[in-house]
């Protein structure tokens, strides 16, 4: 799975709007939309925000690994 659409997928699974987590990266919402749809990279540190957010390892945002595991220190 891509980022893009592993991004989406965590935050849907937490019911959250793509401006909520907008909101969380300090970023806009179209901004976060083009994350999303794959039209603009996610910068590393919006992975790392997101990561610790989610308490999953950026192994799995990332989508090199379909495990979620923790993230390492909260």
């Amino acid at each position: 799975m891509k980022y893009n659409e592993r991004i989406k997928e965590i935050r849907e699974d937490h019911s959250y709007t793509q401006q909520k987590v907008a909101d969380l990266l300090n970023v806009g919402q179209r901004t976060y939309c083009d994350y999303e749809s794959g039209k603009t990279r996610i910068p590393i540190d919006s992975i790392i925000i997101l990561a610790r957010h989610y308490n999953v390892s950026m192994d799995y945002i990332t989508g090199v690994s379909n495990q979620k595991g923790h993230f390492p220190c909260k």
